[in-house]
C-alpha cells in the first residue's frame, strides 16, 4: 500500500479503540452502558434526523463528520464524567494531547482538516458546532430520562446541575431546547434527580 492509505488505514484501526471507551449513560435495550463508537453514530443519525430543527442553516453533512470525530481524543484522554467537576479541570489538557497524537496519525492534509473539526466542535463559535454541541448534550439525555434516570441516580446529580450543563447549548435550537427542559422537569417530578 501506499503511505497515505497506509496511514488512513492506521487511523481507522486506532478509532476501533473507540468500542471499548464505555460512557455513564445506559443503552436502552440491555444492561449495560453504551461505548464512544456509539455514541458516536447515534449522533450522526440524530444530525440529519433533527437539522430542521437548528435555529441557523447549517451544513448537515459537516456536522456529522464534526460528531463523528469529537470524541476520537477520549482514546487517550478517556470519557470525562460531564458532572465530574475535578476530572474536567484537566480535560482540556488531555484532550489536546490526545488530539495531536491521534489526528498526527493521518495524512497531513486530513490531519489538519479532523483536527480543525474537533476544534471548531470545541469552541463552538460555528453554527454547525453549536447545532453539534446540543445533539451531544440531547443524546445522553434522552437515554438517561427513557432509563428512569439511571445514572443520574447512580451519581446523586441534582436538577440543577443539569440545567446548568445544558443551558448553555440552548440557543442552537429553541425546539431542542424545549425538549430539554421537559425531560428535565420532568426527571425532577419524577424523583430521578435531585
Amino acid at each position: 500500500m501506499n503511505d497515505r492509505l497506509n496511514k488512513q488505514i492506521a487511523f481507522m484501526l486506532e478509532l476501533d479503540k473507540m468500542k471499548a471507551l464505555y460512557r455513564q449513560s445506559y443503552v436502552l435495550n440491555e444492561d449495560r452502558k453504551e461505548n464512544d463508537a456509539e455514541h458516536s453514530w447515534h449522533l450522526a443519525v440524530m444530525a440529519f434526523l433533527l437539522a430542521e430543527h437548528a435555529n441557523e442553516d447549517v451544513n448537515i453533512a459537516h456536522v456529522m463528520k464534526m460528531v463523528l470525530l469529537h470524541d476520537v481524543v477520549e482514546i487517550d484522554a478517556g470519557d470525562t464524567y460531564c458532572y465530574d467537576t475535578e476530572a474536567n479541570k484537566s480535560k482540556a489538557e488531555r484532550e489536546e494531547k490526545a488530539a495531536q497524537r491521534i489526528y498526527s496519525i493521518l495524512p497531513e492534509d486530513q490531519r489538519e482538516e479532523y483536527y480543525a473539526l474537533w476544534r471548531e466542535f470545541e469552541e463552538r463559535e460555528t453554527p454547525e458546532a453549536r447545532f453539534a454541541t446540543v445533539l451531544d448534550r440531547l443524546q445522553p439525555m434522552l437515554l438517561n430520562y427513557t432509563r428512569h434516570g439511571q445514572a443520574w441516580q447512580e451519581h446523586g446529580i441534582h436538577k440543577e446541575q443539569v440545567l446548568s450543563r445544558n443551558m448553555p447549548y440552548f440557543d442552537a435550537s429553541d425546539d431542542l431546547a424545549e425538549l430539554i427542559r421537559e425531560v428535565i422537569d420532568d426527571a425532577a417530578a419524577k424523583g430521578w434527580l435531585k
